[in-house]
Formats: C-alpha cells, structure tokens, sequence
C-alpha cells in the first residue's frame, strides 16, 4: 500500500470525503492506497460471498458484505480496515437488511468475522497488525485465505490473542466455530471443483 493524500486525517475530515470504489485504509490518519485487485482474488472472494451470503439468508441472521467497506478501528488517530468479506450478525449488531444499512458510512459496529484473502505482497507483519485491529474492536473469527498454499487458516480472536483453531486444505471442508452447520469444499474456493470438472 501507498499514503496519498493529507496526512492525519481527522474523523471529521474522514467523514467528508467522497464515496469511493478505490480500495484504501487509514492507519494513524494515514491513508494507504492499495492496488487494484486481481482477477483470481476477485475470484476466491466472489466464491467465499456467494456461500456464505447463500448460508446468512436462509437463516436471515445478518449481512455479508464485500470490500470496499470501511470497519472503524478508532477515531484518534484515526484508523480503519476493510476485510475482503465480512459478515454482521444480526445477534451481535442488530443488522439484518438494507434497511439497517442506509445512512451508515462506517461501520463502527463489531463484524462476527472477517476475511483477508492474501495476495504475495501481504507481509507478516501487515497480517498481525489488521488481525490486532480486528481483535480490539471484538471481531470473533478470521478467515486467512492463501492462494498460493490453497489453504484457508482460520482464526479463534479475543482481546488478548488470535488463535489459529484449524488451516482447511485442497482435499478439506471447511468449518467455523461461529457458523452453526456451514460447510465449504476448500477445492471450491479454489477452482478445482470446476476445473476437472467434478
């Protein structure tokens, strides 16, 4: 990622910028600009909404929602994320449809969970810092999705730590502790259900 723009930035100034597509965090008033996704990450995004949005509806408990979309980390300094999928759960935030979304600019309300697809650019470093993030603003489980491994780790997160409980591989299906009954072939996610044609 790259700074642009002001630096500090203030939730006030925050609050009056214009809406936009481009992906980009504030960290301390920083705002980093990250590159243009890849199609293959749009990809294994687009695989991981479509079941879990396909899941949330036919219990109606919540929202999934794809980046861009801002998580509010603190006001002063001013940070924030976007994960590349999210889901509300509407136990935890009360949000169960459009209706709970309009006039909301930021999500300040704690997401359920997060998922980061990971791209050859993302650090150690940068993964810990944003799971430290999701962690102080209460995010329950993390999804760390690997390409290159064709894994899908995922994370238990408290305040004191991130806590890998299980990493899915090719041949595995996924589980969460805070999904009750939903399942994902890992191959799905990846392609290869559709590539050899199964």
């Amino acid at each position: 990622m790259s700074s642009i723009g002001a630096k500090n930035l203030t939730y006030e100034d925050y609050l009056s910028l214009p809406e936009t597509k481009q992906r980009y965090e504030i960290i301390d008033g920083v705002m980093l600009m990250a590159p243009g996704p890849t199609p293959a990450h749009q990809w294994f995004m687009q695989r991981i909404f479509i079941n879990l949005i396909n899941y949330v509806t036919e219990r109606d408990s919540g929202v999934v929602l794809v980046a861009p979309v801002d998580l509010l980390v603190d006001r002063e300094p001013l940070r924030t994320r976007q994960p590349d999928v999210l889901y509300l759960s509407a136990e935890r935030t009360g949000v169960k449809g459009l209706s709970d979304l309009m006039g909301i600019q930021v999500l300040e309300s704690s997401s359920a969970l997060v998922v980061e697809v990971l791209s050859p650019g993302n650090s150690r470093r940068d993964i810990e810092d944003k799971l430290a993030d999701y962690r102080r603003i209460a995010v329950r489980e993390c999804w760390l999705v690997s390409p290159e491994a064709e894994t899908v780790e995922i994370l238990r997160l408290s305040i004191d730590a991130a806590v890998t409980t299980a990493i899915f591989g090719v041949d595995d299906t996924l589980s969460s502790e805070i999904l009750d009954d939903f399942t994902l072939p890992i191959r799905e996610i990846f392609g290869q259900v559709f590539a050899k044609g199964i």
